[in-house]
């Protein structure tokens, strides 16, 4: 007999722990038996059992032994249903949030800030596909007072599911840019794909608060023609909350106002990348939308240390390294490129890794980052990667050598160069997909 999502959500009440992983088994929680290309976690159903689960639910009938395995029709709609119920019964505000770069780092700046005086929950790491967002909005439980909530996607209708589980009820894009080409079929695909996000909230009676720096988010707003529109940005006509850089070198400060003809607020972020401007931006208009004073909003700020490898800083004896290897795509490149040649240092490197899932893509968009960084002012430049080392062969980039700008196929062959050439007194971008392990080159520095 199936068990019904009503009647899983009475078990949740009394156990409101879920485990996906034997290896991470919460006592007490419901085991979820998930199946993957790779993996069936029924296998591990009984194990899950012995190591703490109250239940565990199935989809494979021949794992059922007892009344603790809970029959469903498939394991991870259950869970997704599941977390809509949930959802139903909360009350709370939810802000959902995605785009092509800086979700994370946003949606720990607006974390930062509206802790400074509500209760929240926030997505944890990435937790951020169809897996992620229903494990996420089941943490939320009765003492929260706001939720916030990232959403990624890799394909059109992905932010659509998650918007149908996290039902948000404000919410932003970061931004719009060349990522996750192969998957949603070119920029446009990508336009359409977060602009879901958009869809659910104009359709929801939801509120949205864009960047009107972006002309993309402006005309994916004006498409659409959203009543309730919270404007962040530069200007001072236009937004609701407006800023500016007024230091980059390489820890960020900026001058913030809600309104023109007052002397604003000073603010001095541990954050790096003038691109995260936006997202400092995004989380202060969110901070005064929900009546926060300007003293707390400026200590959610302040008090943010970016973590994971996403703009991070780190010093050691010899260098100042710019850590954003998490993850890498053309858009992101350009900024973070663009980033290093403004900031105040007396030697910059670049070290950039190739940018994956960019399909048909990728040597034209190697191709324009090569382009871009030999345009940009610093000292030396090393390329690793075969498509940066393909690319390369139809650029007129002069001499390679380890002097100045140099390719490597892989981070092996870089590492051992870099071993014999040691780079001392720069500051160091370093900056790549997931897929490269960049981190392994930290400890040269």
């Amino acid at each position: 007999m199936m068990t019904s999502t009503k009647e899983i959500y009475k078990l949740f009440l009394q156990h409101p722990l879920i485990s996906t992983d034997t290896r991470k088994i919460l006592p007490g929680s419901l085991f979820f038996a998930l199946k993957g290309e790779k993996f069936d976690a029924h296998t591990f159903a009984e194990k899950a059992i012995e190591a703490g689960a109250a239940y565990v639910v199935i989809d494979n009938p021949a794992y059922q032994l007892t009344e603790k395995y809970l029959l469903v029709d498939d394991v991870l709609t259950a869970l997704q249903d599941l977390a809509r119920h949930h959802r139903r019964q909360l009350t709370i505000p939810v802000i959902g949030l995605t785009g092509t770069n800086g979700k994370t780092t946003t949606k720990e700046l607006i974390n930062s800030v509206l802790s400074q005086h509500f209760k929240t929950q926030a997505t944890q790491g990435n937790l951020n596909n169809h897996i992620g967002v229903p494990l996420s909005i089941l943490t939320i439980d009765a003492t929260h007072e706001i939720a916030v909530i990232e959403m990624g996607a890799n394909h059109q209708k992905e932010i659509e599911l998650l918007c149908s589980i996290a039902q948000p009820s404000h919410g932003l894009i970061t931004n719009v840019g060349k990522a996750h080409l192969e998957g949603f079929g070119g920029f446009e695909g990508v336009k359409k794909g977060k602009g879901e996000l958009y869809d659910y909230l104009k359709n929801s009676g939801g509120t949205v608060f864009i960047n009107t720096d972006s002309f993309e988010l402006i005309q994916m707003q004006l498409h659409r023609d959203i009543e309730n529109v919270y404007n962040y940005g530069t200007r001072s006509d236009i937004n609701y909350i407006y800023g500016k850089l007024t230091e980059n070198g390489p820890f960020l400060s900026l001058k913030w106002n809600r309104k023109i003809g007052t002397d604003g607020n000073k603010v001095k972020t541990q954050l790096t990348g003038a691109y995260n401007l936006a997202n400092i931006l995004a989380a202060i208009c969110i901070g005064v939308f929900f009546n926060l004073s300007d003293e707390e909003i400026n200590k959610g700020v302040e008090g943010y240390q970016p973590k994971n490898n996403r703009s991070q800083i780190t010093q050691t004896a010899t260098n100042t390294l710019i850590c954003d290897y998490y993850n890498a795509n053309p858009s992101s490149m350009q900024v973070a490129i663009e980033n290093i040649g403004k900031i105040k240092a007396d030697r910059k490197v670049l070290i950039l890794g190739d940018m994956f899932e960019l399909g048909d893509e990728a040597a034209a968009e190697h191709t324009a980052i090569i382009q871009k960084a030999l345009e940009t002012p610093v000292d030396q430049r090393i390329f690793i990667g075969k498509e940066f080392a393909h690319a390369a062969k139809s650029i007129d980039h002069g001499p390679w050598t380890m002097d100045k700008n140099v390719f490597f196929d892989t981070a092996e062959d870089a590492i051992t160069a870099l071993k014999a050439n040691p780079i001392k007194n720069s500051t160091i971008l370093i900056k790549g997909s997931r897929g490269m392990a960049l981190e392994r080159l930290v400890e040269l520095f």
